[in-house]
């Protein structure tokens, strides 16, 4: 094989030698070497449609397990696509159910999964006999630490308020940012005079809060209302007592808690 090599570069190297243009054996020399080509390039043919028409062959010699293996891999094949666009589409579709229901902010629950959870909470109470404490907290001046610290030092005050308040609350409270800077506590199957420990503990982390800007360390304060829920009344008229008293905490100075029957008969 190596000599017939040999042969041919030694015939390519006196075709193009330019000492042997004109030479009587050279134009035989190149039409011998054009026609053992053209045979070869027709050999070459001939395997190859020898070669198609064996694998043809082969393909229709095939048995019916063999043609029932592969059309099951390709079914197997679909199935994991299929359970991999499943598994992508139940991803999607909690994303988009955490999406709808958190705060996109501070990550914890918005208005409309807290006002879920209220009607769903005031028919329990209304069914068990048991209330539920609502507690509704605005942050003290947040207008002045956007003002003089800008409104990325803001958010992150809102941010570390709801880790506050989640880190805070029992198992089975529910903390939740209620638009702009009000956060709302939901207690189940709670009374008021119990609940007093879990909001002063939530107002004094609040209270804690060191949020660093640069060399120094922002600290906030937040006034409370709360409101037992009343057997008979809806819950939109408990939000509005525990409003309202918030409302009077405000005015009253700021950084406490202040309960509806106080701000009631105030």
């Amino acid at each position: 094989m190596n000599s017939e090599r040999e042969l041919d570069l030694l015939i390519e190297e006196l075709l193009a030698d330019p000492e042997y243009v004109g030479h009587p054996l050279r134009e035989a020399l190149l039409l011998k070497h054009q026609q053992s080509l053209e045979q070869l390039a027709r050999l070459e043919r001939i395997a190859r449609i020898s070669d198609g028409f064996q694998s043809m062959a082969r393909a229709q010699n095939s048995t019916l397990s063999e043609r029932y293996h592969k059309q099951l891999r390709q079914l197997e094949k679909v199935a994991r696509i299929s359970d991999r666009y499943q598994n992508m589409m139940r991803d999607l579709n909690l994303a988009l159910k955490e999406a709808s229901t958190h705060d996109p902010l501070t990550g914890i629950g918005n208005r409309r999964l807290l006002m879920e959870r209220l009607r769903e909470e005031s028919e329990r109470a209304q069914r068990s006999g048991k209330p539920y404490v609502l507690a509704i907290l605005d942050v003290d001046h947040f207008k002045n630490v956007n003002d003089n610290w800008g409104h990325e030092v803001g958010d992150r005050v809102l941010v570390e308020i709801g880790r506050a308040m989640q880190a805070a609350l029992r198992q089975y409270d529910l903390c939740g940012r209620w638009g702009g800077e009000e956060f709302l506590l939901l207690l189940p199957e709670t009374r008021l005079v119990d609940a007093g420990q879990v909001i002063d503990r939530v107002r004094n982390d609040i209270r804690s809060l060191a949020v660093r800007v640069g060399t120094d360390a922002l600290s906030v304060t937040a006034s409370f209302g709360v409101a037992e829920y009343r057997l008979g009344e809806s819950y939109s008229q408990t939000l509005s007592r525990a409003d309202a008293a918030m409302l009077e905490a405000k005015r009253s100075g700021r950084d406490k808690c202040v309960a509806s029957s106080v701000a009631e008969g105030a």
